[in-house]
């Protein structure tokens, strides 16, 4: 079995599985946003943080990576993102189809917000700014997180004026 994931946040810098190849995808009526407040990696059940989610929004794009497994590693794989994406049921597991960069289309497995879940937010940007600013989680600083995924995406010629945003704002915040 082939196994593809999509990645539009830490999955770009830190895909944590052996990655046999990566492609630009791109995936239609979602938009990558921080609507998932992070009680264990980017923040506490005190003082939440956010990680980024893809969220359902008819007419979005999401330009991201697909990441193909290595081949022998896909049950590994799968469990690895089972323990690591769904810590807290915020998100749930879907089999959406990517519009590879030569135009082909794939199916691979992407992790999506729940809207009903309690972890769920719709916040403005400055919002999301003071809140990235000051949060910490068992992963480390709510910052790391912007700036490695901003940076990642820069790289990789995928532009998001929201993350540019925010990187710029949270520096002013921090310093």
């Amino acid at each position: 079995m082939t196994l593809w994931v999509f990645g539009y946040g830490s999955l770009l810098w830190n895909p944590g599985f052996p990655v046999a190849e990566q492609r630009h995808a791109r995936l239609a009526d979602y938009a990558r946003s921080f609507c998932m407040r992070s009680i264990h990696h980017r923040g506490s059940e005190a003082e939440p943080g956010l990680v980024l989610a893809l969220d359902a929004h008819r007419g979005a794009l999401c330009e991201g990576v697909a990441l193909r497994a290595e081949p022998g590693t896909e049950e590994d794989t799968l469990a690895y993102l089972r323990e690591r994406e769904l810590v807290s049921a915020a998100y749930l597991e879907r089999t959406l189809t990517l519009d590879l960069d030569d135009g082909t289309r794939i199916d691979a497995l992407a992790y999506v917000i729940d809207r009903d879940h309690d972890q769920y937010c719709r916040l403005s940007l400055e919002e999301q700014a003071q809140i990235i600013a000051r949060a910490v989680g068992g992963r480390g600083p709510n910052t790391e997180y912007l700036y490695n995924t901003a940076a990642h995406l820069a790289e990789l010629g995928i532009p998001d004026a929201e993350l540019d945003w925010l990187v710029d704002r949270v520096r002013g915040l921090t310093g």
